[in-house]
């Protein structure tokens, strides 16, 4: 059986390479935190995005772009804004 062709979608890739750098910007600065403890904590919510994240991004490498993308999206794009809100970096 023929194997399915991913829907590509080169805005979709943008937004996910953007969001890449994003979340390598704010991991450098949480590592930048001298307090271990503050350190920890801001690691700690922000483990939540990077994992959204990674979600995201392996789902449109099997899948494509497809309806699913666009939820997973939008749970990371909610989660950043959340943890920049609560979190001062």
């Amino acid at each position: 059986m023929a194997k399915k062709r991913r829907k590509l979608n080169k805005d979709f890739e943008k937004i996910i390479y953007s969001s890449k750098k994003n979340v390598e910007l704010v991991l450098a600065k949480i590592y930048d935190i001298d307090d271990e403890e503050i350190q920890k904590e801001y690691m700690s919510a922000f483990n939540r995005v990077v994992n959204l994240y990674d979600e995201l991004k392996e789902d449109y490498e099997r899948q494509g772009f497809s309806d699913n993308s666009e939820e997973l999206l939008t749970s990371y794009k909610n989660a950043f804004n959340l943890f920049e809100s609560e979190f001062e970096i």
